[in-house]
């Protein structure tokens, strides 16, 4: 196996770094230019599909980044619908999608009617990590693996 060299820096980067601080212009400050079915990872190496330890200060950071985006749609009034996805095992691929109104992301493998208000994770340290959050609202499903979506009900959410 192959030794990572600087872990202890990219974790503590991680607790610190604002991804938006490196993108400048116009691209960021109006939303309503954003491109459709824009989303961010945040665990691009997969570290954390093995150790909950790992995977927890990227959920961290994805969090950090899904309330700097809703203040920042706040700000400006765009239509556009915040959500993040929380795979039960594979953290490379938890990310923010940013959805404009009108296009209600066309590649969700699921429909809204499928989604449960009970958690179908597997992941206990997952589940107990997504329950602590609060200002979410929380629907579950299964895809090709357990998932939970989450959005916050004040966005006049697409999903309810």
């Amino acid at each position: 196996m192959k030794r990572h060299r600087g872990l202890k820096r990219y974790y503590k980067h991680l607790s610190i770094q604002n991804d938006f601080e490196k993108i400048t212009g116009s691209k960021f400050d109006d939303p309503s230019d954003w491109p459709e079915n824009l989303h961010m990872h945040f665990d691009w190496y997969g570290y954390g599909n093995n150790s909950f330890k790992r995977r927890e200060p990227h959920l961290d950071k994805l969090f950090r980044h899904f309330d700097l985006l809703d203040e920042k749609i706040d700000e400006t009034q765009s239509d556009n619908k915040l959500y993040a996805i929380i795979l039960d095992h594979n953290s490379g691929s938890d990310a923010i999608f940013i959805d404009h109104k009108n296009s209600v992301n066309k590649n969700l493998t699921f429909t809204v009617e499928d989604l449960l208000k009970t958690s179908t994770l597997t992941n206990k340290a997952l589940n107990e990590y997504i329950e602590k959050l609060t200002g979410y609202e929380k629907l579950y499903g299964q895809a090709n693996e357990a998932f939970c979506l989450l959005y916050k009900k004040d966005r006049n959410s697409v999903f309810e």
